[in-house]
């Protein structure tokens, strides 16, 4: 066991610096970089100066001076193998690096961004298993029944509308015609003046639609699943044996079906929980107005911002390793018969 974590441990450095290494190669080939962006804006005048940016001389440009001044402000005046090398040296030292553009380290980005996704991401975990987990149960035992067809349709319907279609439809009639929920944002501009009880209710006001939107699809594989697994458990040799000794069908479903059909869902639990801290859909976020880890990743992306991209690619990459780690070691936990060896 202890050899089986060492061996993953150290497997996690060649992954991490493989993923840090195809990404940060692939940004060197993209168009349009931070420097491209500030002369841009030079050239528009979003650069702060009257008739263009700062530095910026009409016809003839940017000063050449203030050129390079730019390029070592970024780090771009190093070649790529040295600025590669110095970005690991700062990751290993948990240093994520100042954001371009925003004049922030990346860890405060993804600090003030983090309440959102976990908003999002955890109320969209906990409903889907609440949910899941017994309409599985409930389709393996009537299985064949009018309920289990209707109820398999109605999953296989709410899988097949993306989340962002189902928030428009949402965000139209109950925001827009019904008037029932706000349309934007997280909690009212007066939270800070509410009520403790007030703000709970404001809050959860404000997350139904966005999390409706999620839920819906994201539920379908772990009810399917729970069925399947329970079906799987049922027809097995033990529970013919239960049944023959006299047990009845509650006492061997929940004694003895329940803790073996749900071993492949409790090792993708850890996995789900942890990930929905760090779930941002890019889509939901921008349809309802949610400043989160998802727009933060696709703003960084479109305005080249190098350091948050590769910053809370470093941090996401490693939290993902360790957590399915994690998960196949819950294998265990769950079994104890399961041998690594």
């Amino acid at each position: 066991m202890l050899s089986y974590i060492l061996k993953r441990l150290l497997l996690m450095i060649p992954t991490l610096f493989g993923v840090l290494l195809v990404t940060f190669m692939i940004v060197q080939f993209v168009p349009g970089g931070p420097v491209e962006q500030y002369l841009a804006e030079a050239r528009t005048g979003l650069g702060g100066g009257e008739g263009g940016g700062p530095g910026y001389r009409g016809s003839q440009g940017v000063d050449p001076r203030r050129l390079e001044e730019i390029k070592a402000l970024y780090g771009f005046d190093k070649p790529a193998h040295e600025r590669f090398v110095q970005m690991v040296g700062q990751f290993l030292r948990f240093d994520l690096g100042n954001s371009f553009f925003q004049n922030k380290p990346v860890s405060q980005l993804i600090w003030e961004k983090l309440p959102v996704s976990i908003s999002l991401g955890l109320w969209t975990f906990f409903l889907s298993y609440l949910i899941a987990v017994p309409l599985g149960i409930a389709k393996a035992v009537r299985a064949g029944t009018r309920f289990d067809f209707v109820s398999s349709l109605f999953v296989l319907v709410g899988y097949a509308i993306p989340g962002f279609v189902l928030g428009v439809a949402l965000l139209v009639i109950f925001g827009g015609q019904l008037e029932w929920f706000p349309l934007r944002g997280l909690v009212s501009p007066d939270w800070a003046e509410l009520s403790w009880p007030a703000r709970i209710v404001d809050y959860l006001w404000h997350i139904a639609l966005p999390v409706t939107s999620m839920v819906l699809g994201s539920f379908a594989v772990t009810a399917m699943l729970t069925k399947n697994a329970f079906l799987e458990e049922i027809r097995k040799q033990y529970v013919v044996t239960a049944r023959a000794k006299g047990l009845g069908e509650r006492q061997i479903l929940w004694r003895h079906v329940l803790r073996n059909a749900l071993l492949p869902i409790m090792t993708g639990f850890p996995a789900a929980f942890i990930g929905a801290f760090f779930t941002g859909s890019l889509l939901i976020e921008t349809l309802f107005s949610l400043d989160g880890l998802g727009w933060l990743s696709y703003e960084s992306i479109i305005r080249r911002d190098y350091p948050v991209v590769l910053g809370t690619l470093f941090l996401f990459t490693l939290i993902g390793l360790f957590t399915k780690l994690i998960s196949d070691l819950s294998y265990i936990w769950v079994d104890p018969r399961v041998k690594f060896d």
